[in-house]
This record gives C-alpha cells, structure tokens and sequence, in this order.
C-alpha cells in the first residue's frame, strides 16, 4: 500500500520588497487510524507508519520529501554565494589542545576543509609533527569519525572508537604506539562508553548486539562495563558490571590515574547516579561496593589522593562542591570538603599536576581558580574577555597543561599554562578571514514571564543601529543541566556578517546557575523554558533590536523540542524555526533508543500524573489546523539512533497538512549522517548552507558582497 500520493511542487512567486513568496504543494502523506489511550485520554497518531525506518513507504517518503526542500532551496538566487562564503570562512587551520603520552605530545588538527581532523604527535613541545592516525582514511565520504581514544598507562598501547555515518554505535580497534601497528582486536556494540585503562585492557561499556532491524530505533536495554584483555577476542572478554533488575540503567567506568581504584557510575536517566568502586590493588576486594547511593545526586570520581578518593558532587550543593571521601568509611557525615560550595556554579574538576583546577561559570562566563589537593586556593586564572576555557588535563608529573579560550566573536586560541607560576602564554591562534575586532557581544538580562532574570548574549557586527529592524537568530537549549556558554562558530559569524544579530539565551534547565536552575525546567516545570525563551524573543522586540516579522529560532536535541513548543505556542512571534533533531513526540519518545533515559527529565506518559503536562507542551500534538506558524525547517539524519528521525517524520507530515498561508514547511533530512556528533566538514558546510539560504530568504535578507 502507498502511505502517500506525490504533489507536484507549485512556485507561486509574490514579489514585495525584493523577496519572493512561494506556496508549496507537499507529498501527501497518508493518516492511518491509529490510536492511543492514555489514562482515559484518547490520542490519535496518524503517521505511525513513518516511525518504522525500515519500510519502503517510510524511504519513498524521505525522498519525495528531500526533492520537494532540494528544489525549494535550489531557487534562492543567493544561496551559492551563502556556500562559498562559509567555505572561505571555515577554511583555516584549527588545532586542538596538545596533551603528553610518554615522550610525545598528541594534538588534533584540521587544516581547514579537511571532513575529519587528523591526530598528530611530536616529540617534546619542538619536535617535528607527524601524522599519528588520519580519520579520513577510514571511508572515502569522510563519514567514519573518531570517537573517544585513551592510550595505556606505560604509553606502549592506545584504543580509539570510531563511529559510522553519525551512530552512536562505535566498534574499537587497538594501536601499537610505537610502530602505529593495528592489532587484531576489534570490539563492536559499544555505546556510550568510555576508555578505562588497567594494565594491559581497559573497561568499556557496551550492549548486546542488536538485531539488524532494530541497530537504528530499537531500545537500548542493560547496559554492561567489560574488561577487555590485549589480545582476547570479544567474546572472552570479563563482565564487570550488569544491573539485572533494572535494564534501563546505563555504566560508565572509569580508573584513577595510578590504577588503583576504578569506579562504575550507574544511571537511571540522564541525572541521578549511584558511585561503585573498587579497590584493584585489594585483592580482598573482588566486586564493586557502593562508595555513594544513588540516585538522587550527580555523584562523579576525580581522582585520589592515596586512598582517598576525590569526589565532584550536588548533594546538599545545588552549585556542586568537592569532597574527599575514605571508601572504608564513606558516610556522607565522614566526608570531608575540598571545595566547598559557592555562589558560583562549580562546572567541573580537574586534576592535573599535582594539583586541581575547578571550572567555575558566572553568568555562564568561565572562571577557572587552581587549588592544592588539600583544597587551599593558590590563584584565579585570568582569561581575555566574555569566553569559555577548556582544558588544563594534564598528567600528576606534568608541569605545563594547555587550554583553549573561545567566544562568540572569535575563534578558539591555545594557551600553555606554567602550573608552578600560573603563567600563561599563546601557543596558537589561528589566521581566520575576518576581524574579530569588527564584531562584539554583551551580556544582558531579562524577564522571564514569573519575572526570573535569564542570562542572553547578544554578539553582532559593530555599528549595529537599534532600531527595531535587525534580523535574528536567537538560539537556545534549556535542558539536561547543560550550560550554554560562549563557543565561535564560523556560520553564525557568517550571519553576523551580513547584518544579523546572534543571539544566546541560558534558559532554566541548564546547568548556568547550578541543580536548582535546571529543577526549575524539568518535569512539570518544563513549561518555565519555554516561557523564557519566548520572553528572549518579546526582549529583543522590545529593545528595538529587531521586530517579529525578523525573528527566527533554532535549536537541537532538547533545543528541537524547545524550538517546536515555542512556535506552536506563539506562532505569531516568529519568522523562521528552525528545529533540529528535535523530540516532537513527547509521548512516545521513551520507546525508542536510549528515550527512556530522558524519563527523568521529562516524565513519561505511561505515569497518569505526568501525562497531562507532556500532552500540553508536546510539539507533535499542539499543532492545530488552519494556523499560521513560521517558516519552518525541519533537519534530521536518516543515522539519528539518538532522537529517532520519526520524531520529525511525525512533525513534518502533521505541520505540513496543518499549515494556513504560504509560509513553506520543510524537512531537510541528511543521509549518512546522525545526531551532529563527527559529521564532516563538507556535511557541515552543506547543511549551513541550506539552513542560512532558507533563513534569510524568508526574513527577507538580501546578500551582502
């Protein structure tokens, strides 16, 4: 049976003020009569049919889609301009921070259009660089990308993951440092995992291996921690870690840096964790024992110090503090405080060098203050203006350690630290083809709708003239207890460049201002980031920044799902959406893949309290027929096992049939590609490309040469 009848593409052209309108007639896609009942509520889910992604209609769907989007956006007379510019502008050296194994140090580095960066080393800090390990030799598209590596204590070995057209399944292969040999082991099934080596193997986590008709869509169900021992085959390999009782539990391992304890953190969700250890030089000690029950805190090992472990944690800190715990006692009234709890949101620890550098964010700017072991402060560490730094990973005998300082207007510098002197100095800092001196950001605050002041970064080309007319892009998260700080990117530069105003908003959800600022966008409080993200936009209007007719939005992931509740919400409010890898479907999104770990954040339908409150936000089920919604382009990736395509399928097909008037929806759907993660270069510029052509044309922009 065809789920659909093919429509012809009708370009209606109405020409008012150099910028013409186009009507669209969609492919058709069939409503089956599917129903839910949901506590009593009954829920109808006509394009059902569009989550199996293994069936012809769903495929013949995806292509009538893509040609009716490719065509729509072939006819932007600007659009190859919009490409070649992104392309001059990606095109520079990039370099990641450098970091020691033995006698070499390792770096990533991409000379500019190179789909993947490349893995190099060099001996000491002025030896000759070399290639170490090219990731674009693995395929001939550039789609196979690294994922996580770790080299073995002694040097002599390193793993690297490699993952698949944007999958979250990756494979690990084994490489002999020295000769840059491969061996002949090859682990498959991992996902999200780490690298923790003991001796000769390391600890990974892993699932069982899926069927082929469900490796994209199908749950992710008991999570495993193995051993694996250089030189075994797979299927020898030594189960850690399984929790039987609760398959919807995920475990990541990890071991100090000496190899003395190694740690489990098991999860329910993508929050709340119960800390395992194991003392490995004890061989009285032969399981994990629980160092802190879970699963009401976000408990996470940083290192020890002998047999004191190191421990980053919320509980009774919603801004996080840092403690130091005796396995052998470790009740929560034995700990004793490193660092304690602040004013300032504590992002993260690292040890390095003997000593321990704590990430602060205030008003999600970075602070970094370095501290002895013992918890006593030594120094704040001074960085160049409104950023973010990374870095400062480091081993216990290293003496220098590298970070990266980045903003919104100007692409990401290395600097070498001198931990004894707390000097830094510039190690490289890329030629790009613009100034960063012409462009600025400033930091303001606004109302929320319950009066809450929200953080929002307003980066633009100077001489900016307020006066109600500058087009937007403002872009956000909310979500997951995940900080949006200040990062470059070329492409939103490239909007910047032509008149455009980029703008950032630190909803309620994320991790800005700590455990409580996230409580206050989870669960039944969800509807608080939608509230504060609509408020950005009433702000920017408001300031005379710009007008409603010149506001598009954007976000990923979660930041889809805030994207499609904030346009049916307040259609009128928006030009252009721009959703992307979104969960639409917030009733059925813990079906699928690792869904259900996002339970905690959302709730779930299949809970008759949780239900009402899901069911009054969901993207997919507040569409209404005979609305005018923005402008809306929809981009997903037929690879995507993180949020399923469905989710957009869903979303497209419904938006499409509801839509009034001629602003076109559209769904770009990327083959060969996942959930962002290691997506090329050449991917990167073609999907930039369309997303700023479509955005542009549709606030009316014209291109500036």
């Amino acid at each position: 049976m065809k789920f659909f009848l093919f429509g012809c593409i009708t370009l209606i052209l109405m020409t008012s003020n150099n910028f013409a309108q186009i009507r669209l007639a969609y492919p058709q896609a069939k409503q089956v009569d599917s129903v839910d009942n949901y506590h009593g509520t009954v829920v109808k889910d006509p394009y059902r049919w569009l989550e199996d992604d293994n069936s012809e209609a769903t495929k013949e769907w995806v292509n009538a889609q893509n040609k009716v989007t490719d065509s729509y956006l072939a006819q932007i007379p600007f659009k190859d301009k919009i490409r070649k510019r992104l392309a001059e502008l990606i095109n520079f050296p990039r370099l990641g921070n450098p970091w020691r194994e033995g006698k070499y140090y390792y770096y990533f580095k991409n000379d500019g259009l190179q789909d993947q960066s490349i893995l190099y080393r060099q001996e000491g800090l002025e030896g000759e660089p070399e290639i170490f390990l090219d990731p674009n030799k693995l395929s001939n598209d550039g789609t196979v990308a690294l994922g996580n590596l770790g080299f073995s204590k002694d040097g002599k070995y390193m793993v690297y993951f490699i993952s698949k057209s944007g999958s979250d399944w990756q494979e690990a292969f084994i490489m002999e440092v020295n000769t840059k040999t491969l061996l002949e082991d090859h682990l498959e099934w991992i996902k999200f995992s780490g690298i923790a080596w003991k001796g000769d193997g390391f600890y990974y986590s892993r699932y069982d291996e899926p069927s082929e008709e469900s490796q994209l869509s199908g749950k992710n169900e008991f999570h495993k921690v193995y051993y694996h021992r250089i030189g075994d085959a797979q299927e020898q390999d030594l189960l850690i870690y399984v929790d039987n009782e609760h398959p919807l539990r995920t475990a990541y391992a990890g071991v100090t840096e000496d190899e003395r304890f190694l740690f489990v953190s098991a999860s329910e969700g993508t929050s709340g964790v119960e800390l395992l250890y194991r003392d490995l030089q004890n061989p009285a000690q032969e399981s994990l024992k629980v160092l802190v029950p879970g699963f009401k805190y976000d408990p996470s090992a940083v290192d020890n110090v002998g047999d004191q472990l190191l421990v980053y944690t919320n509980e009774d800190a919603p801004n996080y503090k840092l403690v130091q715990i005796d396995p052998r006692n470790p009740g929560k009234q034995q700990w004793k405080e490193i660092i304690p709890e602040g004013e300032e949101t504590l992002s993260g620890v690292q040890s390095s060098g003997g000593k321990l550098f704590a990430s602060y964010m205030k008003d999600a700017v970075s602070k970094v203050v370095q501290y002895q072991k013992d918890g006593t402060r030594e120094r704040e560490i001074k960085f160049p203006g409104l950023g973010t730094a990374n870095g400062f990973s480091g081993k216990i005998e290293d003496d220098i350690v590298f970070y990266s300082f980045s903003t919104y207007t100007a692409p990401t510098t290395v600097y070498k630290y001198e931990i004894a002197s707390g000097k830094s100095s510039l190690f490289y800092q890329p030629e790009v083809k613009f100034d960063p001196a012409d462009f600025e950001t400033k930091l303001v605050f606004y109302p929320s709708k319950d009066g809450t002041k929200v953080p929002l970064f307003i980066s633009y080309k100077k001489g900016l003239v307020q006066d109600g007319n500058n087009p937007v892009l403002l872009y956000a998260y909310g979500g997951f207890n995940i900080s949006l700080t200040p990062s470059f990117s070329t492409s939103n530069l490239f909007f910047m460049e032509q008149g455009g105003i980029y703008a950032v908003a630190c909803l309620r959800g994320g991790g800005e201002y700590g455990e409580a600022w996230h409580k206050a966008g989870m669960l039944e409080r969800k509807q608080n980031v939608f509230d504060d993200f609509i408020a950005a936009a009433s702000y920017l209007v408001q300031e005379k920044y710009t007008n409603k007719d010149k506001i598009a939005i954007r976000g990923g992931s979660n930041g889809g799902l805030l994207v499609g509740a904030c346009m049916t919400q307040r259609p009128d409010l928006f030009k252009v959406a721009l959703p992307a890898v979104g969960v639409m479907d917030m009733l059925r999104f813990q079906k699928f893949t690792i869904g259900w770990a996002w339970v905690v954040e959302y709730g779930s339908s299949d809970k008759a309290d949780q239900f009402p409150y899901l069911y009054k936000y969901s993207p997919l089920h507040n569409l209404k027929k005979g609305v005018e919604y923005p402008a809306t382009l929809i981009t997903t990736a037929d690879h995507d096992d993180r949020v399923v395509p469905a989710h957009s399928f869903k979303f497209a097909a419904t938006l499409q049939a509801d839509q009034a008037g001629n602003n076109p929806v559209l769904i770009r759907i990327e083959e060969k590609a996942g959930h962002g993660a290691g997506k090329p270069v050449s991917k990167v510029i073609d999907e930039a490309t369309d997303v700023w052509a479509f955005t542009m044309y549709n606030l009316g922009m014209e291109y500036k040469d």
